[in-house]
């Protein structure tokens, strides 16, 4: 059975994916949880669904902008003190961006994407790392920490000709790069960084858009015929944040249901 121990440090934990590996990390283990996002009342209500399942697991609450070093750095700083060390950094944080073509697009649309979806991986990432290099080893297959980034399959591919998403597929693209460069330099420090690549999960993201029936097209190109599921998902970032991983750097783990096969 998958298990986990140790303390985490989860961005975008307000909802959606973010909200799914809380519970997940509580759930296999982790009994030490510092949760981040912009909005205090989805915190406070990942909260309460935790304290459901799991009532003995310690949680702390900060409001943070993964975009702001500052308070990013306070974030992990604050997590670090109250833990003493962060074995887990799931960097979850992310933003849709509106669909536009890129000859109709501002650079302040493009610049908020790449911001939030890469800069802030870059900046939770250089922050949770130099925590994490001041660690002890836990052991040869556990290290000082892993740290899992939230890619998309549209960080390994191109989403279909009708959908005019060039910052969203850029930025994740960016984030396996950066994925892939750190993993190499840092596998021998102890330090397992990897990346997931999710299909169509059902999250806020795109709840609209399945409502709305306009998904359709794309559920019937995944071979498993629909969306998958933020458990499914927060089950496979467990996989990658325990031992059962240790041997895996720098990979971009795909759950897309078979889309991008």
């Amino acid at each position: 059975m998958l298990r986990l121990n140790g303390s985490a440090f989860i961005t975008g934990a307000g909802s959606g994916i973010g909200r799914g590996v809380a519970l997940a990390f509580a759930r296999y283990g982790v009994n030490r949880l510092a949760l981040l996002d912009q909005r205090h009342d989805g915190l406070q209500e990942t909260c309460q669904q935790i304290q459901k399942e799991s009532p003995h697991t310690e949680m702390e609450i900060i409001p943070a902008d993964v975009s702001n070093e500052t308070s990013i750095q306070r974030a992990v700083s604050q997590a670090s003190k109250l833990f003493n060390r962060i074995d887990y950094g799931v960097n979850c944080a992310g933003i849709a961006p509106s669909p536009e073509m890129t000859h109709e697009m501002t650079l302040k649309d493009w610049q908020k994407v790449i911001d939030v979806n890469l800069t802030g991986v870059w900046i939770c990432q250089k922050h949770l790392l130099r925590q994490m290099l001041n660690q002890e080893r836990r052991g040869d297959h556990e290290g000082r920490g892993a740290i899992i980034n939230i890619a998309s399959m549209y960080g390994l591919i191109a989403p279909p000709g009708s959908m005019a998403i060039a910052p969203y597929t850029a930025s994740k693209h960016g984030v396996m790069g950066l994925t892939k460069t750190d993993a190499k330099i840092y596998a021998k420090k102890g330090i397992r960084i990897n990346a997931i690549c999710p299909g169509y999960i059902v999250t806020p993201l795109i709840a609209g858009s399945i409502h709305s029936g306009s998904m359709d097209n794309e559920f019937e190109r995944t071979p498993v015929g629909r969306a998958g599921t933020v458990e499914e998902i927060a089950d496979s970032i467990a996989f990658l944040a325990s031992p059962l991983s240790s041997f895996m750097y720098g990979t971009g783990m795909t759950v897309d249901g078979g889309y991008s096969v």
